[in-house]
């Protein structure tokens, strides 16, 4: 009997001790063993060694902002409209209101009639937790209304008004809040440019900022695609960005047909009496572009280019849907240029398959490509131009040449009309855009014309902090 219990006490403590081992194996039979001679030869312990460094490590953990907590005076639906920058800084916008006017902020709704007719919804482009969680100690942010709200609605009609355009924050306070107050929810549906570029608290002007650079942050699909797209640009050396605004929707919109045949002139502006939210359909072209109000034609960016002597070989990535006129109207850029790339080249279609028709995301693409250029050169001051120059502001003040349209065209035509010489020219080209290289500087202010003063997310120098030696290199 006593040899019995010893072999089964002795069974047991090894089995404990096998299950033991068999646990801790894992972790700790590499450091044991480490030392001790390999089986394997010298050319398959290279190729684990290879395949242990692709392993990822863990993402550090996300250390969130605390919870502000405040009394809530209702809830905030937003119906953004325009193309993917335009709603970006709108959405900066109904934040900062949201967040001063103590309210609930719904994930905003973006525009899907527009133009582009963009079906993409707001987490198809922008990581949504991430945007809620960063800001949590700022604004609440649902992805929906309460149940018990929307159930309360079901029986009437939600308040829906567009607020005034380029307002101060207090007209928010005084005339929007107790709208909310009252109705408990209220729905904006214009949302671009309602909030003023100047004269606003900074700490105001700061949380555009941090919702700009930080909360509104890509999906990791387009991230990934993004980095892939600048990864394979640098391969090749340094690059360029070209926004080549010449666009069909551009061309109609604006009324700017300078290059264009008589059939192509008719056809945009059969396109802009097509829009009734285009205002303006009566429009001279020749007019406007001599007032610096058109996109640079491809002909005249290639020009333009030249005279800044901006390399022949240097590679030019299009950030830029279709252009109008085809391979025609590009004939001047790519014979000036020949290393002119598009992500449609530099990718598979397999890799596009996915943001093909949603616009909105292929402009994500261009705008993640645009901030890591070397140089970004937009031939208009839209949207995309505007946001992407004040993101590279913030980023260190990356070189953006800003073209000064109205003088170029001056010049241009004086050139073609053999009024210049070439090295004239080139030499005047140099001489006015010296300053245009998105260096520090303040923002224009012009009282009561906001339209025609310098935009905030352009240039949010209350968000800049620029080092002593870009100072002294812009006053230079």
């Amino acid at each position: 009997m006593k040899l019995w219990l010893v072999r089964a006490t002795t069974s047991l403590l090894l089995w404990t001790c096998i299950v033991q081992f068999t646990t801790l194996r894992d972790d700790w039979g590499h450091r044991l063993l480490k030392g001790w001679p390999s089986c394997r030869s010298l050319e398959e312990e290279k190729k684990a060694a290879a395949l242990d460094s692709k392993v990822d490590p863990a993402p550090p953990m996300q250390v969130l902002p605390p919870k502000r907590f405040y009394k809530n005076n209702g809830y905030l639906l937003v119906s953004c409209n325009g193309g993917l920058n335009q709603m970006r800084a709108a959405i900066c916008d109904m934040v900062a209101i949201a967040r001063y006017m103590n309210v609930t902020l719904i994930v905003p709704e973006l525009d899907k009639t527009s133009f582009w007719a963009d079906p993409s919804e707001f987490q198809d482009i922008f990581d949504v937790d991430h945007f809620i969680r960063s800001l949590r100690d700022e604004v609440r942010i649902l992805k929906d209304l309460p149940p018990k709200i929307k159930k309360r609605l079901a029986s009437k009609k939600t308040r829906t008004m567009p607020p005034i355009s380029w307002s101060d924050i207090s007209y928010y306070h005084n005339q929007i809040l107790p709208l909310i107050q009252k109705h408990k929810v209220l729905h904006l549906n214009r949302t671009d440019a309602r909030l003023a570029n100047n004269g606003q608290p900074l700490e105001l002007q700061k949380l555009r900022c941090r919702v700009n650079f930080s909360a509104l942050r890509f999906t990791s699909q387009l991230e990934e695609l993004g980095r892939r797209v600048i990864r394979l640009l640098r391969q090749s050396g340094p690059f360029l960005v070209l926004h080549l605004r010449y666009e069909m929707d551009m061309l109609a919109f604006s009324g700017c047909t300078h290059g264009c045949s008589d059939e192509e002139a008719e056809e945009l502006t059969r396109m802009r009496y097509a829009y009734p939210w285009w205002k303006e359909k009566i429009i001279n072209s020749d007019l406007k572009r001599k007032d610096g109000l058109c996109p640079l034609t491809p002909e005249e960016t290639a020009l333009t280019l030249r005279a800044l002597d901006i390399d022949p070989s240097m590679q030019i990535y299009i950030a830029a849907g279709e252009i109008y006129g085809g391979e025609r109207r590009m004939e001047a850029l790519a014979k000036a240029y020949p290393n002119l790339v598009r992500k449609e080249t530099l990718l598979d279609s397999a890799d596009l398959k996915f943001f093909q028709n949603h616009s909105s995301q292929m402009a994500a693409l261009d705008y993640l490509v645009s901030l890591e250029s070397d140089i970004f050169v937009p031939t208009y001051d839209g949207n995309m131009a505007k946001v992407v120059e004040g993101h590279r502001r913030y980023l260190g003040f990356k070189k953006t040449i800003l073209f000064d349209r109205r003088l170029l065209v001056d010049l241009i035509d004086q050139y073609d009309n053999g009024m210049l010489s070439w090295d004239e020219f080139s030499s005047a080209v140099k001489e006015a855009h010296a300053d245009r290289v998105g260096q520090p500087a303040t923002r224009l202010v012009i009282p009561d014309r906001p339209k025609e003063e310098d935009y905030f997310y352009a240039n949010p120098y209350e968000c800049l902090q620029p080092s002593e030696e870009l100072v002294s290199a812009a006053r230079r």
